[in-house]
């Protein structure tokens, strides 16, 4: 890396020779049916069942879509299994239509990384077997 470069993290699509900046690259913001969803407001709504121990929501690309809200759940030790039709009447009392989970992944142990943080792209690659973006190009290194 030269003293010049700089790393910025925008989200891009390259198009007749040029680049058009779409906006911030984050895990956290949800791109479906044209609303930018957060997925930590989510998870905060959702964190607030009593069955949900952790949880982390992230998108998974969808062609009609561009994403759809999928939500990583670990219980609490004990309680019955929930399924998806049951966590979305339950959260449809608490968020808007466009912000229920449509997919449901229930897990024994969120994963972390050495700094105890869940890695939403990872989480998302290795239970939806994709990556968390809508098709457009990360850009890393601008000069």
């Amino acid at each position: 890396m030269h003293q010049s470069d700089c790393y910025v993290g925008d989200t891009a699509v390259y198009e007749n020779g040029t680049y058009r900046i779409l906006g911030r690259t984050s895990v956290d913001i949800i791109k479906s049916g044209g609303y930018k969803i957060s997925a930590l407001d989510i998870e905060r709504h959702l964190l607030a069942h009593p069955d949900i121990a952790e949880v982390a929501v992230v998108g998974v690309h969808d062609i009609t879509w561009g994403q759809k809200i999928a939500a990583v759940l670990v219980l609490r030790q004990g309680l019955s299994p929930l399924n998806l039709k049951d966590l979305r009447a339950w959260s449809a009392e608490r968020l808007p239509p466009y912000q229920l989970p449509t997919i449901l992944r229930v897990i024994e142990k969120m994963p972390r990384n050495a700094m105890g943080k869940i890695n939403k792209k990872s989480l998302a690659a290795q239970l939806f077997g994709t990556s968390t973006d809508s098709g457009s190009v990360s850009i890393s290194k601008v000069k």
